[in-house]
């Protein structure tokens, strides 16, 4: 199923929002990081499946594949 690229933008930049909260950093450094450890990748190619579960249970989620790609929190 395709959708739309506003909606996707959207969500991901909510769930930045949510990572960095979590983890108190600022959006920029949020993003920088789950970029650099492929979880902006992750969250795009598996939109269809990520965006139906909770903003909680998915920053744990790309928490733990980010570390596994090598980033430390």
């Amino acid at each position: 199923m395709e959708y739309a690229i506003n909606d996707k933008l959207e969500w991901i930049m909510i769930f930045v929002y949510e990572f960095a909260k979590k983890f108190n950093m600022d959006m920029k450094q949020a993003f920088n990081y789950l970029y650099k450890f492929k979880g902006i990748e992750f969250l795009d190619k598996n939109y269809g499946y990520v965006h139906t579960q909770s903003f909680t249970s998915m920053v744990n989620d790309i928490t733990e594949y980010c570390q596994k790609q090598g980033g430390n929190l």
